[in-house]
């Protein structure tokens, strides 16, 4: 079985990549780096309508391109960031990424055109993923098997926060101003971002393990993370799972508001699911430690899969309500929460020596295949939930097809391989 560490007393490893700084603050500015990228796609929801509105779209449909921009936007630029984290350090890659971030927030604010905005959008996006690359391998430096399980875990209690309220700000926001200031809001929140890391990060990168920027050096990092079963296979499940996830961002609006006309109580529903995924994630730091990676979210893809299924029978048989709808989604998202992190970490955990290459690497398998996964099944809605619901059957089937042949069929336990070093 691959290894996952057991933790020290305390629960928590002692680690020099973080010092001068607590773990609860690392945690909580791992949580708001990584928030970034939430709170640009959820904020953005009640939003939709107006910005449709205002930039002439006609196909309601086409709305949800602001969303998937910024997703496919952020999976093309990860590859990039992990490469120059494992040379040039962790702190200028972040700091550069927060500046672009905010610069590009501000061109979607003042933008004329759809089209302007959804190349802005992208753009935006594309600097994101640089966060999120940076925030994850930070935690790999820091951390490692249960233990790094854990902190990702308690960042994404922290994290979750966002899309529990960020339809609810962009709500509020859009009774006293247009939308316009909500991309005013992200670029704000990313210069607070800048200027606490510069402040209380050190740099988290040993000097021994700066990797020279070379086609080789770059052909062998990208070789190790795409040959290693453990890498591939988590992050091509991951993959199916964030799918099913930027699936039901992309449709929350219209399903809410359209399907079920909850009108403004449309971010008290959205909270409702996303508040799931916040407590699945909470439970997971608790449990984790003792029970393993492999029982927790293996154990949760198969829930996943099982009230996905339900979710469809019940579409097609046309019984769903408002609160059934709510309910299966919240125990959904909450199986979702439980397998992100510890996902996330199984892939992760042999990749110590190119960590930066493989968080980013990882990562753009996740984001683009997810985002265009999340767009189809999203580009399908035709007033009903049914090819929703088809979306997350499929993607949750595939999620644990690929586990299962991954851990060559032994669920919760995991197959034998060498002792992972470095």
């Amino acid at each position: 079985m691959q290894s996952e560490n057991a933790s020290t007393p305390g629960g928590v490893a002692p680690s020099p990549g973080h010092v001068g700084m607590g773990f609860r603050e690392f945690v909580c500015l791992i949580a708001a780096t990584m928030a970034l990228v939430a709170l640009a796609i959820d904020s953005m929801l009640p939003a939709l309508p107006a910005i449709g509105q205002a930039l002439h779209v006609s196909d309601a449909n086409h709305r949800q391109l602001v969303v998937t921009a910024f997703l496919v936007g952020s999976g093309l630029g990860q590859p990039i960031y992990g490469t120059l984290a494992d040379r040039y350090g962790r702190r200028p890659v972040l700091w550069g990424c927060l500046v672009a971030y905010a610069l590009f927030a501000l061109i979607c604010a003042l933008s004329k055109s759809f089209e302007l905005l959804l190349a802005a959008r992208a753009l935006t996006g594309f600097f994101a993923a640089g966060t999120r690359v940076v925030a994850q391998t930070v935690v790999r430096d820091c951390y490692h098997g249960r233990t790094m399980a854990r902190v990702m875990s308690l960042a994404f209690i922290v994290f979750m926060g966002v899309p529990i309220l960020a339809p609810s700000i962009g709500q509020i926001l859009l009774i006293f101003a247009n939308w316009r200031w909500l991309f005013a809001l992200l670029g704000g929140l990313a210069t607070i971002v800048f200027i606490w890391s510069a402040l209380r990060l050190p740099e988290t990168l040993r000097p021994e393990r700066r990797m020279p920027i070379d086609p080789r050096s770059i052909a062998r990092a990208w070789r190790h993370v795409l040959t290693n079963r453990m890498s591939v296979g988590y992050a091509l499940a991951m993959m199916l799972l964030s799918g099913a996830l930027f699936g039901f961002v992309g449709s929350a609006q219209q399903i809410f508001v359209e399907r079920f006309a909850v009108g403004n109580r449309f971010g008290l529903c959205f909270a409702a699911v996303a508040a799931a995924m916040g407590m699945a994630g909470y439970l997971n730091s608790r449990i984790v430690e003792r029970v393993g990676m492999r029982k927790v979210s293996h154990t949760a893809v198969i829930i996943f899969v099982i009230m996905a299924a339900l979710h469809l029978i019940a579409a097609l048989a046309g019984v769903e309500t408002l609160v059934m709808f709510i309910l299966l989604q919240m125990l959904l998202m909450g199986a979702f929460g439980l397998t992100t992190s510890n996902f996330n970490a199984i892939a992760m955990e042999p990749m110590a020596a190119v960590a930066g290459t493989a968080s980013s690497v990882q990562g753009a398998i996740t984001q683009i295949g997810g985002g265009l996964i999340g767009a189809v099944i999203g580009q399908a809605y035709d007033g009903t939930t049914i090819p929703y619901s088809i979306g997350l059957a499929l993607c949750g089937s595939g999620a644990l097809a690929i586990v299962a042949i991954t851990e060559r069929g032994r669920l919760f336990r995991g197959y034998h391989q060498p002792p992972v070093t470095g």
